[in-house]
């Protein structure tokens, strides 16, 4: 037995959160660090879905609108994530997927902001979908859009800034953007701070109301576990609600739903953020997988992430010849996310014969191996077989 599979062995038998990997569906011969995509499904799920499906929808039918908390599932489950990102109850709304919350961000913030600025602010190595709707957004609200690195960003807010939309943790990378620094020179400005916390919320503290965000935005399909395609959410600051404009002013969004009348009233509060009917079946999984954070505390979460990815990159580095794979996920703690990203000329053939060998992360072409590291049920055995394997999958292919 190798020092560091001991050191594994010793680091997992005292790890705290140890006991939440058994809430979880997952088989001991896979390493799945693939979470940063799609979590694993929380065990308990599928006898609830049953409930919903064969009695609140079977029996109950129509009336679970009421009696079964239907209506109110959008801010119930709101009030739910919100711990997760440092946010107050009320300020955030589940429904839709991310894109189509960016566009609700993007579009309301640049109202928000008012006349003269007419300059949006995007972290130019986004996920690029966020890319394509500011790039929409701004041509229907006349506003140009401003491509910047995210360490620009606070030194390129203006007096003609209206917004800046920038991703907590990069896609890619895994490299941890200065949420709390970015937010207050955007005030500074006077321009407001839109974040997307589709790779931080759940994996680590976000601070919603402690560093003054505007809106945010996430999907909750990853470290947050609630199933693929579950729905996203909206976060709109509390001090904004009443002058949120959405540019997608639903039925459901209205302060007077089932009055039917022709001309749009909104609601108050997050409930603003609402459009059409909810995905039900999806919000009520993404509602029961959120049971597995009870009484979890992410900054403990957070602790064993940087462990986690301490180690793993402390294996990478025993086990894997030097100049065959390059990190390119910071290595400062406060610069990092709950995810590595190794640079790899042979990653293509590199991913799919892990897979092949029980260690699940995914490739980010061309030569990014991307793995994610999911506290509640990744271990340290995990990090260090994955590192192994590894080793002995680029053994097996020549070096350039």
């Amino acid at each position: 037995m190798s020092d560091l599979t001991q050191e594994a062995e010793r680091l997992d038998a005292a790890d705290p959160l140890a006991g939440h990997r058994a809430k979880f569906a997952l088989d001991e011969e896979t390493v799945y660090l693939d979470g940063n995509s799609l979590g694993a499904l929380p065990a308990h799920v599928p006898a609830r879905m049953a409930d919903v499906i064969g009695r609140e929808w079977g029996e109950l039918r129509i009336r679970s609108w009421d009696e079964s908390g239907w209506w109110t599932a959008p801010e119930r489950i709101g009030d739910r994530i919100a711990p997760l990102v440092g946010a107050a109850a009320g300020q955030i709304v589940v429904g839709d997927s991310t894109s189509v919350n960016v566009f609700k961000a993007v579009v309301a913030a640049a109202r928000l902001a008012g006349e003269g600025r007419d300059e949006i602010l995007v972290d130019a190595t986004t996920f690029p979908t966020d890319g394509y709707i500011a790039e929409s957004a701004a041509r229907m609200t006349g506003h140009r859009i401003v491509p910047l690195d995210p360490a620009d960003i606070p030194g390129a807010a203006g007096d003609r800034t209206a917004l800046a939309l920038v991703n907590h943790v990069d896609y890619r990378t895994g490299r941890l953007h200065d949420l709390p620094g970015t937010t207050a020179a955007l005030h500074a400005a006077g321009a407001l701070a839109v974040w997307d916390l589709c790779h931080s919320a759940g994996a680590l503290p976000v601070g919603l109301d402690a560093h003054g965000v505007d809106l945010a935005v996430g999907c909750t399909y990853k470290y947050l576990n609630g199933g693929p395609g579950s729905p996203a959410y909206l976060y709109v600051a509390e001090r904004h609600q009443a002058r949120f404009d959405s540019p997608l002013p639903g039925w459901t969004s209205h302060a007077d739903p089932f009055g039917m009348t022709p001309g749009y009233r909104a609601a108050d509060g997050a409930v603003r953020g609402r459009v059409g009917t909810p995905d039900i079946l999806s919000m009520l999984a993404l509602e029961a997988a959120l049971d597995v954070w009870d009484g979890v505390a992410i900054e403990e979460v957070r602790a064993k992430s940087l462990a986690l990815t301490d180690f793993f990159l402390e294996c990478v580095r025993a086990y894997v010849p030097e100049g065959r794979v390059t990190p390119v996920t910071p290595e400062p703690h406060g610069e990092r996310g709950s995810q590595v990203a190794l640079r790899c000329a042979d990653a293509p053939a590199v991913m799919p014969e892990l897979v092949k060998r029980g260690v699940v992360g995914d490739l980010r072409r061309p030569d990014i191996l991307r793995f994610g590291f999911t506290p509640l049920y990744v271990g340290f055995a995990d990090a260090e077989r994955a590192a192994r394997i590894l080793a002995e999958v680029l053994a097996g292919l020549p070096a350039d």
